[in-house]
């Protein structure tokens, strides 16, 4: 049976993919290739419980390597093709893994653009042994236009000078530290590994253009709670590929406060070598004014910076940096946490401005 990730407006409608899992890291090379995976297994370790690598990968997660067999043998229940490549495409070495995994008993999920259900074979394997395909890079089928009206409740959108700087570990962080101080506070995915993590959200970049805004305001509906929702971004206003995402986002988010993320040194976009990252203050004041064309009064409240490879003193320093340059705190939420970034939130929103937005 194919069960595409569709949802309900208001609902947010779980996924229900069965775990536990096995993640898929295929033939990567490189870090990025396996993003997915990763996420996967830093923001649900209970649920994972190994990883499958080809003869070719030389990336790791950490956890235990697996077999289809062996996986299937030690309970899990799903394999997640957890890897990322130029057009997201499944070629015939994933196409083959994955028809392994279904006659070894496992239903696949992926958050490929190259549906699971284009492929024959995986659909004959899928039937032949009673299992499930999840394709969760599959929109809504009824995703609205953005309308821009003013909605019930706080937003908070993460923003980025390029793509894979840290948006969506940014977002779920701020969650967690939200929650652990007894916010209501929750995380509305954008992306195939958030989708994986929350086991619901809109996959923003496979919707068609005109209604990314809708998409963006169906997953953040109004809420009378006095809780925050907590939009991961995608993309960047300067990325000449990925701008349209992030600026459908911008506008339907209608979020009342920003984080911008960054990974100081990188030397280009990614995917665009030669072509440098925007500064700090530049991409802010962009983001910022796009913002305001649905949500006038939208601030930023802190500045989330990736320093990994970084030692600490270096990555101090760039946080320091950081926060004199906007005058906003800076911290890395992997190695550093977010309280500074609430602290701020919570300043800046006091319990009255809340309370306020619970109706407007």
């Amino acid at each position: 049976m194919i069960q595409p990730a569709g949802r309900a407006p208001a609902g947010l409608e779980l996924l229900m993919i069965p775990s536990p899992f096995l993640l898929y890291l295929g033939d990567s090379q490189d870090e990025l290739s396996v993003k997915t995976s990763r996420g996967v297994a830093v923001w649900r370790p209970q649920a994972c419980v190994g990883e499958f690598r080809g003869p070719k990968c030389n990336q790791t997660l950490g956890l235990p390597p697996l077999s289809f067999e062996e996986a299937k043998a030690q309970g899990a229940k799903t394999v997640i093709i957890g890897v990322a490549n130029a057009g997201g495409i499944m070629g015939p070495g994933i196409v083959a893994d994955v028809v392994a995994a279904l006659r070894a008993g496992l239903n696949v999920a992926s958050g490929l653009h190259d549906r699971l259900r284009n492929h024959s074979e995986i659909v004959e394997a899928a039937a032949a042994g009673g299992l499930e395909l999840f394709d969760v890079r599959e929109p809504p089928a009824d995703i609205p236009v953005g309308n821009g009206r003013p909605r019930a409740g706080m937003r908070l959108l993460t923003v980025g000078t390029d793509c894979s700087v840290g948006k969506m570990y940014t977002t779920l962080a701020l969650e967690k530290e939200m929650q652990a101080r007894g916010l209501k506070a929750d995380f509305r995915a954008t992306g195939q590994t958030g989708i994986f993590i929350a086991q619901s959200g809109v996959p923003i970049d496979a919707v068609i253009a005109d209604f990314i805004s809708g998409a963006a305001e169906q997953i953040s509906p109004a809420r009378h709670d006095g809780g925050w929702d907590l939009l991961e971004g995608q993309g960047s206003l300067f990325h000449p590929s990925y701008a349209g995402v992030s600026l459908g986002l911008l506008h339907g988010a209608q979020a009342d406060a920003l984080v911008i993320c960054h990974q100081p040194g990188r030397e280009s976009m990614r995917g665009l070598p030669g072509r440098a990252l925007p500064d700090l203050k530049t991409c802010l004041e962009a983001n910022l004014a796009a913002a305001r064309l649905t949500s006038p009064d939208v601030i930023a409240v802190g500045v989330a910076l990736n320093t990994s490879g970084m030692t600490p003193e270096a990555a101090q320093r760039a946080c320091a940096e950081a926060s004199d340059l906007l005058g906003l705190p800076a911290q890395d939420p992997v190695s550093m946490g977010v309280h500074l970034i609430v602290d701020r939130l919570i300043e800046c929103f006091e319990p009255s401005k809340l309370a306020a937005n619970t109706g407007r």
